[in-house]
């Protein structure tokens, strides 16, 4: 009996460990829309109140030289990352990131690390509210860019 009994834990254990060693069950199919956040409206513009803060755009090569690392310069401009997704407040909000004209990301404080960034290719930043959109001075959106060399 006690061969029997060894014999059934071992296939019990050997199967299950071979199963999972293999991936176990494939994944559930689910739904990246939730995390897609292109989906929002960067047409709209939101016109600043007063004069546009400065908005410079510096970078450097990042140690292990894969990519860079962007600094956004402002001026009176305040980052609000806890604000994110709710409504606008005058002068605060985060940023957002396009490289050759797709939008990568966002930017929620003015240091940013880069990593697919190719010489000639072109990083414009834009300064956004929190219900991203775009701050604009006289119609125009207040942007920087510049081309890595």
């Amino acid at each position: 009996m006690r061969p029997l009994l060894l014999f059934v834990i071992g296939l019990f254990f050997g199967v299950g460990g071979g199963f999972l060693a293999a991936g176990g069950l494939p994944a559930a199919p689910h739904s990246h829309g939730a995390h897609d956040h292109t989906a929002h409206d960067h047409s709209n513009l939101r016109e600043w109140d007063g004069p546009a803060p400065d908005l410079n755009l510096a970078f450097t090569r990042a140690p292990d030289d894969q990519g860079v690392n962007l600094h956004v310069v402002s001026t009176d401009f305040s980052w609000a990352p806890q604000d994110v997704d709710t409504p606008s407040n005058p002068g605060s909000g985060h940023a957002h990131i396009y490289i050759n004209g797709e939008k990568i990301m966002r930017a929620y404080g003015p240091w940013t690390h880069l990593p697919h960034v190719a010489p000639g290719d072109i990083v414009n930043v834009t300064l956004s509210t929190n219900d991203h959109e775009t701050w604009a001075v006289g119609g125009e959106a207040i942007q920087a860019q510049i081309t890595i060399p």
